[in-house]
């Protein structure tokens, strides 16, 4: 499945882009694609996630909606999100 990603702030120059398209497996939650992201970006490795969880400084939205205010990482992800 396709997912458009935003970032901002110190993220986009980590990602040197404001916007990118990524492929995900069906089942990916909020959690694979942020240690996705990590694993890809240099810069980002070891900011998004701490054992499993959202880091604390960071703010990660589903289409517009907090997913602290969801499932968290285990936050399921669709195509097009």
């Amino acid at each position: 499945m396709q997912v458009e990603l935003r970032f901002f702030a110190t993220f986009r120059e980590a990602a040197g882009s404001k916007t990118v398209t990524h492929e995900f497996d069906d089942d990916a939650t909020v959690g694979d694609v942020l240690a996705d992201l990590e694993a890809e970006y240099e810069g980002l490795a070891g900011q998004l996630l701490t054992d499993g969880e959202l880091r604390p400084q960071i703010n990660v939205l589903k289409n517009g909606r907090e997913v602290l205010h969801m499932d968290g990482p285990a936050t399921t992800v669709e195509d097009g999100d």
